[in-house]
Protein backbone atom coordinates (compact mmCIF):
# COMPACT_ATOMS: atom_id res chain seq x y z
CA UNK A 1 0.00 0.00 0.00
CA UNK A 2 3.02 2.42 1.00
CA UNK A 3 4.18 1.90 -2.83
CA UNK A 4 1.45 2.56 -4.38
CA UNK A 5 0.64 5.97 -2.48
CA UNK A 6 4.28 6.47 -3.09
CA UNK A 7 3.95 6.02 -6.42
CA UNK A 8 0.72 8.25 -7.05
CA UNK A 9 2.77 11.08 -5.23
CA UNK A 10 5.61 11.12 -7.28
CA UNK A 11 3.47 10.84 -10.31
CA UNK A 12 1.65 13.94 -8.79
CA UNK A 13 4.85 15.94 -8.31
CA UNK A 14 5.73 15.32 -11.91
CA UNK A 15 2.83 16.69 -13.06
CA UNK A 16 3.38 19.76 -11.22
CA UNK A 17 6.60 20.27 -12.36
CA UNK A 18 5.97 19.47 -16.00
CA UNK A 19 3.24 22.28 -15.89
CA UNK A 20 5.71 24.50 -14.41
CA UNK A 21 8.13 24.05 -16.91
CA UNK A 22 5.56 24.63 -19.61
CA UNK A 23 4.74 27.38 -18.28
CA UNK A 24 8.10 28.58 -17.79
CA UNK A 25 8.81 27.76 -21.46
CA UNK A 26 5.53 29.47 -22.88
CA UNK A 27 6.02 32.63 -24.75
CA UNK A 28 4.29 35.44 -22.86
CA UNK A 29 1.33 37.24 -24.42
CA UNK A 30 2.31 40.47 -26.07
CA UNK A 31 2.24 43.36 -23.80
CA UNK A 32 -0.23 46.48 -25.13
CA UNK A 33 1.48 48.59 -26.90
CA UNK A 34 1.01 52.32 -25.85
CA UNK A 35 1.48 55.92 -27.47
CA UNK A 36 1.66 59.38 -25.88
CA UNK A 37 -0.24 62.47 -27.39
CA UNK A 38 -0.48 65.82 -26.76
CA UNK A 39 -3.32 68.58 -28.48
CA UNK A 40 -2.45 71.92 -29.61
CA UNK A 41 -5.39 73.12 -28.18
CA UNK A 42 -7.14 73.37 -24.63
CA UNK A 43 -9.25 69.80 -23.66
CA UNK A 44 -12.68 71.68 -23.39
CA UNK A 45 -11.93 72.97 -27.08
CA UNK A 46 -14.13 70.76 -29.70
CA UNK A 47 -11.25 69.99 -31.62
CA UNK A 48 -10.00 68.54 -28.98
CA UNK A 49 -12.67 66.40 -27.78
CA UNK A 50 -12.96 65.48 -31.21
CA UNK A 51 -9.30 64.00 -31.09
CA UNK A 52 -10.63 62.10 -27.47
CA UNK A 53 -13.54 60.35 -29.67
CA UNK A 54 -10.60 58.82 -31.76
CA UNK A 55 -8.74 58.05 -28.76
CA UNK A 56 -11.51 56.04 -27.44
CA UNK A 57 -11.98 54.67 -30.69
CA UNK A 58 -8.48 53.31 -30.80
CA UNK A 59 -8.72 52.20 -27.63
CA UNK A 60 -11.71 50.44 -27.88
CA UNK A 61 -10.82 48.55 -31.07
CA UNK A 62 -7.25 47.92 -30.08
CA UNK A 63 -7.92 46.38 -26.64
CA UNK A 64 -5.13 44.69 -25.85
CA UNK A 65 -3.21 46.01 -28.78
CA UNK A 66 -2.66 49.58 -28.74
CA UNK A 67 -3.62 52.58 -26.68
CA UNK A 68 -3.08 55.99 -26.59
CA UNK A 69 -3.20 58.24 -23.66
CA UNK A 70 -3.68 62.15 -23.66
CA UNK A 71 -0.83 63.89 -21.67
CA UNK A 72 -2.60 67.26 -22.15
CA UNK A 73 -2.62 70.58 -24.58
CA UNK A 74 -0.26 73.43 -25.14
CA UNK A 75 0.16 73.59 -21.16
CA UNK A 76 2.08 70.21 -21.86
CA UNK A 77 3.97 71.52 -24.77
CA UNK A 78 3.55 74.75 -26.55
CA UNK A 79 1.69 74.18 -29.80
CA UNK A 80 4.01 75.42 -32.13
CA UNK A 81 6.89 73.11 -30.81
CA UNK A 82 4.70 70.27 -30.55
CA UNK A 83 5.71 68.55 -33.85
CA UNK A 84 9.12 68.90 -33.10
CA UNK A 85 8.69 66.94 -29.99
CA UNK A 86 7.15 64.27 -32.18
CA UNK A 87 10.03 64.55 -34.20
CA UNK A 88 12.57 63.77 -31.65
CA UNK A 89 10.81 60.82 -30.02
CA UNK A 90 9.83 63.65 -26.88
CA UNK A 91 5.97 62.43 -27.22
CA UNK A 92 4.72 59.82 -29.64
CA UNK A 93 1.57 61.59 -31.22
CA UNK A 94 0.61 64.99 -31.76
CA UNK A 95 -3.26 66.24 -32.88
CA UNK A 96 -3.20 69.89 -34.32
CA UNK A 97 -3.07 72.50 -37.57
CA UNK A 98 -0.34 71.26 -40.01
CA UNK A 99 -0.29 75.06 -41.15
CA UNK A 100 1.55 75.62 -37.79
CA UNK A 101 4.57 74.58 -39.37
CA UNK A 102 3.63 76.20 -43.22
CA UNK A 103 7.09 77.54 -43.80
CA UNK A 104 8.95 73.96 -43.61
CA UNK A 105 5.57 72.01 -45.12
CA UNK A 106 3.79 74.43 -47.45
CA UNK A 107 2.06 71.22 -49.20
CA UNK A 108 -0.42 71.77 -46.04
CA UNK A 109 -1.88 74.67 -48.45
CA UNK A 110 -3.69 71.92 -49.75
CA UNK A 111 -5.78 71.09 -47.42
CA UNK A 112 -6.42 74.81 -46.15
CA UNK A 113 -7.37 75.08 -49.85
CA UNK A 114 -9.68 71.74 -50.43
CA UNK A 115 -12.57 71.57 -51.77
CA UNK A 116 -13.42 67.86 -51.00
CA UNK A 117 -13.83 65.42 -48.31
CA UNK A 118 -10.90 63.04 -47.19
CA UNK A 119 -12.33 60.10 -48.57
CA UNK A 120 -12.00 61.71 -51.98
CA UNK A 121 -8.69 62.84 -51.64
CA UNK A 122 -7.45 59.76 -50.55
CA UNK A 123 -9.27 58.08 -53.38
CA UNK A 124 -7.11 60.58 -55.53
CA UNK A 125 -4.12 59.63 -53.93
CA UNK A 126 -3.68 62.78 -52.42
CA UNK A 127 -2.66 61.44 -48.32
CA UNK A 128 -0.08 59.52 -50.03
CA UNK A 129 1.34 62.88 -51.18
CA UNK A 130 0.50 64.55 -47.82
CA UNK A 131 2.52 61.52 -45.80
CA UNK A 132 5.21 61.56 -47.99
CA UNK A 133 5.59 65.28 -47.32
CA UNK A 134 5.27 65.40 -43.91
CA UNK A 135 7.59 62.57 -43.30
CA UNK A 136 10.36 64.26 -45.97
CA UNK A 137 9.90 68.15 -44.15
CA UNK A 138 8.87 67.44 -40.55
CA UNK A 139 9.97 63.76 -40.03
CA UNK A 140 6.83 62.46 -38.60
CA UNK A 141 4.60 59.99 -39.60
CA UNK A 142 1.25 61.41 -40.60
CA UNK A 143 -1.59 58.94 -39.69
CA UNK A 144 -4.86 61.21 -40.35
CA UNK A 145 -6.49 64.42 -41.27
CA UNK A 146 -9.66 65.39 -39.25
CA UNK A 147 -12.29 67.40 -38.74
CA UNK A 148 -11.75 68.78 -42.43
CA UNK A 149 -15.44 70.33 -43.31
CA UNK A 150 -14.75 73.46 -40.97
CA UNK A 151 -14.95 76.65 -42.57
CA UNK A 152 -13.33 79.48 -41.66
CA UNK A 153 -14.49 83.51 -40.96
CA UNK A 154 -13.91 86.40 -40.18
CA UNK A 155 -15.27 87.68 -36.91
CA UNK A 156 -15.09 91.20 -36.06
CA UNK A 157 -15.72 93.32 -32.65
CA UNK A 158 -17.53 96.14 -34.49
CA UNK A 159 -19.19 95.99 -37.59
CA UNK A 160 -17.41 96.19 -40.66
CA UNK A 161 -17.72 98.72 -42.91
CA UNK A 162 -19.08 98.23 -46.82
CA UNK A 163 -18.02 99.09 -50.00
CA UNK A 164 -20.44 100.85 -52.93
CA UNK A 165 -20.31 97.43 -54.27
CA UNK A 166 -21.31 95.32 -51.47
CA UNK A 167 -18.15 94.56 -49.57
CA UNK A 168 -16.13 94.97 -46.93
CA UNK A 169 -13.57 97.37 -46.04
CA UNK A 170 -11.18 96.22 -43.62
CA UNK A 171 -8.69 99.18 -44.11
CA UNK A 172 -7.04 100.02 -40.47
CA UNK A 173 -8.91 96.87 -39.26
CA UNK A 174 -6.63 94.68 -36.40
CA UNK A 175 -7.00 90.68 -37.02
CA UNK A 176 -5.67 88.12 -35.19
CA UNK A 177 -3.84 85.98 -38.32
CA UNK A 178 -2.08 82.86 -38.91
CA UNK A 179 -0.10 82.17 -41.87
CA UNK A 180 -2.96 80.85 -43.74
CA UNK A 181 -4.97 84.11 -43.58
CA UNK A 182 -2.18 86.26 -44.34
CA UNK A 183 -2.61 87.05 -48.05
CA UNK A 184 -6.25 87.31 -48.31
CA UNK A 185 -6.29 89.63 -45.06
CA UNK A 186 -3.48 91.41 -47.12
CA UNK A 187 -5.96 91.85 -50.02
CA UNK A 188 -8.91 92.94 -47.56
CA UNK A 189 -6.75 96.11 -45.89
CA UNK A 190 -6.48 94.32 -42.93
CA UNK A 191 -3.29 94.74 -40.81
CA UNK A 192 -2.43 90.49 -39.28
CA UNK A 193 -1.33 90.16 -35.88
CA UNK A 194 0.13 86.70 -34.39
CA UNK A 195 -1.30 86.11 -31.15
CA UNK A 196 -1.14 82.55 -29.49
CA UNK A 197 -4.28 80.99 -28.99
CA UNK A 198 -4.26 81.30 -25.07
CA UNK A 199 -3.65 84.99 -25.35
CA UNK A 200 -6.94 86.27 -28.11
CA UNK A 201 -8.99 86.21 -24.88
CA UNK A 202 -7.17 88.95 -23.45
CA UNK A 203 -5.98 90.56 -26.56
CA UNK A 204 -9.67 90.84 -27.61
CA UNK A 205 -10.91 92.30 -24.20
CA UNK A 206 -7.88 94.89 -24.01
CA UNK A 207 -8.48 95.79 -27.57
CA UNK A 208 -5.40 95.16 -29.04
CA UNK A 209 -6.82 93.27 -32.29
CA UNK A 210 -10.61 94.33 -33.86
CA UNK A 211 -11.45 90.94 -35.10
CA UNK A 212 -9.95 87.48 -35.55
CA UNK A 213 -9.97 84.85 -38.05
CA UNK A 214 -11.08 81.46 -36.96
CA UNK A 215 -13.13 77.94 -38.07
CA UNK A 216 -17.07 78.66 -37.14
CA UNK A 217 -16.36 76.02 -34.72
CA UNK A 218 -14.64 76.74 -31.15
CA UNK A 219 -14.74 80.51 -30.50
CA UNK A 220 -17.39 79.97 -28.24
CA UNK A 221 -15.40 77.08 -26.45
CA UNK A 222 -13.28 79.94 -25.50
CA UNK A 223 -15.55 83.05 -24.63
CA UNK A 224 -14.47 84.71 -27.41
CA UNK A 225 -18.29 85.46 -28.27
CA UNK A 226 -18.48 87.55 -25.60
CA UNK A 227 -16.32 90.07 -27.72
CA UNK A 228 -17.06 88.90 -31.44
CA UNK A 229 -20.46 90.18 -32.40
CA UNK A 230 -20.12 90.58 -36.29
CA UNK A 231 -19.08 87.39 -38.61
CA UNK A 232 -18.50 87.54 -42.10
CA UNK A 233 -20.63 85.54 -44.32
CA UNK A 234 -19.63 83.31 -46.36
CA UNK A 235 -16.60 81.10 -44.55
CA UNK A 236 -13.72 79.75 -46.65
CA UNK A 237 -10.97 77.09 -46.25
CA UNK A 238 -11.33 73.87 -44.89
CA UNK A 239 -9.32 72.49 -41.80
CA UNK A 240 -5.24 71.52 -41.70
CA UNK A 241 -6.08 69.64 -38.35
CA UNK A 242 -3.59 66.73 -38.56
CA UNK A 243 -2.49 63.46 -36.24
CA UNK A 244 1.17 62.68 -36.45
CA UNK A 245 3.26 60.38 -34.71
CA UNK A 246 7.01 59.93 -33.86
CA UNK A 247 8.63 57.28 -36.62
CA UNK A 248 10.45 55.29 -34.66
CA UNK A 249 8.02 55.09 -32.58
CA UNK A 250 5.94 53.79 -35.73
CA UNK A 251 8.36 51.51 -36.81
CA UNK A 252 8.58 49.75 -33.75
CA UNK A 253 4.90 49.15 -33.49
CA UNK A 254 3.22 45.48 -34.20
CA UNK A 255 2.01 45.09 -37.35
CA UNK A 256 -1.31 44.59 -35.31
CA UNK A 257 -1.63 48.05 -33.84
CA UNK A 258 -0.48 49.71 -37.11
CA UNK A 259 -3.72 48.13 -38.53
CA UNK A 260 -5.62 49.25 -35.86
CA UNK A 261 -4.50 52.88 -35.85
CA UNK A 262 -5.04 53.21 -39.46
CA UNK A 263 -8.53 51.61 -39.69
CA UNK A 264 -9.33 54.20 -36.63
CA UNK A 265 -8.06 57.19 -38.45
CA UNK A 266 -9.77 56.46 -41.70
CA UNK A 267 -12.91 55.96 -39.99
CA UNK A 268 -12.61 58.95 -37.78
CA UNK A 269 -11.95 60.69 -41.03
CA UNK A 270 -15.07 60.26 -42.50
CA UNK A 271 -17.08 60.64 -39.17
CA UNK A 272 -15.75 63.71 -38.22
CA UNK A 273 -15.98 65.30 -41.60
CA UNK A 274 -19.95 65.00 -41.31
CA UNK A 275 -19.79 65.80 -37.25
CA UNK A 276 -18.12 69.06 -38.08
CA UNK A 277 -20.27 69.94 -40.34
CA UNK A 278 -23.44 69.23 -37.96
CA UNK A 279 -21.78 71.00 -34.84
CA UNK A 280 -20.83 74.49 -36.93
CA UNK A 281 -24.12 74.78 -38.12
CA UNK A 282 -25.15 74.42 -34.34
CA UNK A 283 -22.63 76.43 -32.82
CA UNK A 284 -23.53 79.08 -35.50
CA UNK A 285 -27.39 78.96 -34.11
CA UNK A 286 -26.47 79.13 -30.85
CA UNK A 287 -24.04 82.34 -31.18
CA UNK A 288 -26.41 83.89 -33.55
CA UNK A 289 -29.16 83.37 -30.78
CA UNK A 290 -27.13 85.38 -28.79
CA UNK A 291 -26.62 87.95 -30.16
CA UNK A 292 -24.03 87.71 -33.24
CA UNK A 293 -24.98 89.64 -36.18
CA UNK A 294 -23.91 88.24 -39.74
CA UNK A 295 -22.31 90.48 -42.33
CA UNK A 296 -23.19 88.55 -46.25
CA UNK A 297 -21.15 89.91 -48.82
CA UNK A 298 -22.72 90.95 -51.93
CA UNK A 299 -20.79 88.60 -53.73
CA UNK A 300 -19.85 85.62 -52.05
CA UNK A 301 -18.52 82.95 -54.67
CA UNK A 302 -16.43 85.76 -55.51
CA UNK A 303 -15.07 86.05 -52.12
CA UNK A 304 -14.60 82.09 -51.82
CA UNK A 305 -12.49 81.98 -54.90
CA UNK A 306 -10.27 84.97 -53.68
CA UNK A 307 -9.55 83.32 -50.70
CA UNK A 308 -9.08 79.70 -51.94
CA UNK A 309 -6.64 81.12 -54.50
CA UNK A 310 -4.88 82.91 -52.12
CA UNK A 311 -3.99 78.84 -50.56
CA UNK A 312 -2.98 77.53 -54.06
CA UNK A 313 -0.98 80.36 -55.06
CA UNK A 314 0.72 80.26 -51.50
CA UNK A 315 1.50 76.55 -52.75
CA UNK A 316 2.65 77.13 -56.26
CA UNK A 317 4.93 80.29 -55.18
CA UNK A 318 6.69 77.75 -52.72
CA UNK A 319 8.03 75.47 -55.64
CA UNK A 320 6.75 72.69 -54.06
CA UNK A 321 7.18 69.66 -56.78
CA UNK A 322 3.86 68.35 -55.74
CA UNK A 323 1.46 71.30 -56.47
CA UNK A 324 -0.44 69.67 -59.67
CA UNK A 325 -1.04 66.43 -57.76
CA UNK A 326 -2.24 68.33 -54.48
CA UNK A 327 -4.28 70.33 -56.71
CA UNK A 328 -5.50 67.95 -59.07
CA UNK A 329 -6.81 65.51 -55.79
CA UNK A 330 -7.78 68.15 -53.54
CA UNK A 331 -9.29 70.66 -55.49
CA UNK A 332 -12.25 69.70 -57.22
CA UNK A 333 -14.46 73.01 -57.68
Amino acid sequence: MMKVHTALASAAVALVLGAVGAMGTARPAAAEEVLRAVTAFPKPVEFSQSFLRFVDKVNAMGKGVVRITHTGGPEVIPPTQQADAVRRGVIDMQYGPGTYYLGDLPEVDAWVGSTVSPAQARQAGGFKVMQDAYARKLGVHLLGHFDSSINFYIYMTKEPKRTPDGGVDLSGVKLRSQPIYRELFTALNATSVSIPVPEVYTALERNVVDGIGWPLVGALDLSWDRFLKYRIEPGFFQGDLAVIVNPKKWDSLSPQAREVLEKAAVEHENESYARMKEIGAATDRKAQAAGMKVVTLADPATFRQQAYETAWGRLKASGSPHYDALRAAYYGK
